[in-house]
């Protein structure tokens, strides 16, 4: 058996696509919305099964990771997220690249010579890598017409990951993949009439209007929060309305709130696009959540924990730390 376990978002379907447009192979596909990360746990393997693991912080899958291992399974781990130790296992290919501005897909780009390496683009963008992936396509001479087609390609493929759960996504991730797959180049998707590019066009259009309709809920200097009505409409766009309020104001850190059933926050926090680091250590500070320096999120944070989140935020980006 295979199996390709992948996260929901743009990064880490299109690190996937790329991988499967250059060497198709039968899989069972194990993937879920952004935030669920902890794919390795459902898997059961036998002696001689492989694993692609995309995209998923290896830290927060170590425990079932090295039960892969030890089943006997051979692993390729391909990541951008906190890794914690990586294991050292003879059945373990491990390419883990911790720098703020790569993601997933760029990494597989790599290790593919660039062999689909507009879709990498494409996913560079999504991932909100914007100056990095401009900077490559301006290498590879695509014009600002296309580079903008590939940033909202990428931008609604990843729109698509975000939702409490898989029935706040207009595609699964799974379903998505599968579609693309369809597409050697980005370009073929856009010129598809059909494509799901369109189908995510008309609803991110809608979900992002309520969003730039809300007041914010707390702005200072160097952070903005925002709280979003509950809805799946604000849990479908929540990160790709961080990323956006993160490329209007570079200087600032800015945080996405939108409730859970329980009446906690589910929150989305991008670092200041000119001082990419510390989302991940602010949020690792609270139970649930996790990220990397640029982006990182929280899956539960209780109303009375949001003012210690906000100090915390403020204190990591005082202007000390500029």
């Amino acid at each position: 058996m295979h199996y390709d376990v992948f996260n929901g978002d743009a990064d880490g379907i299109i690190a996937l696509l790329q991988l499967r447009l250059a060497e198709p192979k039968e899989s069972t596909l194990v993937t879920g919305v952004k935030r669920d990360i902890e794919l390795l746990e459902s898997l059961n393997v036998r002696p001689g099964d492989t694993v692609t693991v995309l995209d998923i912080s290896m830290e927060k899958n170590k425990t079932s990771l090295e039960r892969l291992l030890s089943s006997g399974a051979r692993v390729f781990y391909a990541d951008h997220h906190k890794s914690g130790a990586i294991p050292e296992h003879n059945d373990l290919n491990a390419h883990i690249n911790l720098d703020a501005n790569i993601c997933t897909a760029l990494i597989v780009d790599q290790l593919l010579g660039g062999q689909y390496h507009n879709w990498a683009i494409t996913a560079a963008y999504g991932d909100n890598l914007i100056a990095r992936a401009d900077e490559l396509a301006d290498k590879v001479g695509l014009s600002k017409s296309e580079q903008a087609q590939l940033k909202e390609l990428g931008t609604l493929i990843n729109y698509n990951g975000y939702g409490t759960d898989i029935s706040d996504l207009h595609y699964t991730p799974a379903e998505l993949f599968h579609a693309l797959l369809a597409y050697d180049d980005p370009f073929a998707v856009i010129a598809d009439p059909d494509s799901p590019y369109y189908t995510l066009q008309t609803a991110y259009q809608q979900d992002i209007a309520t969003a730039l309709s809300v007041k914010p809920y707390y702005q200072s200097q160097r952070l903005s929060v925002f709280e979003l009505p509950d809805e799946a409409a604000s849990r479908r766009i929540s990160g790709v309305y961080g990323n956006l309020l993160a490329n209007q104001t570079p200087d600032s850190a800015h945080a996405v709130l939108t409730r859970n059933q329980d009446g906690n926050y589910t929150v989305s926090l991008r670092a200041p696009l000119n001082n990419k680091q510390g989302a991940g250590d602010i949020c690792s500070m609270f139970a649930t959540g996790g990220g990397r320096a640029a982006a990182a999120g929280i899956n539960s944070l209780t109303q009375s924990e949001l003012a210690r989140f906000i100090q915390a935020v403020e204190e990591y980006y005082d202007s000390s730390q500029l």
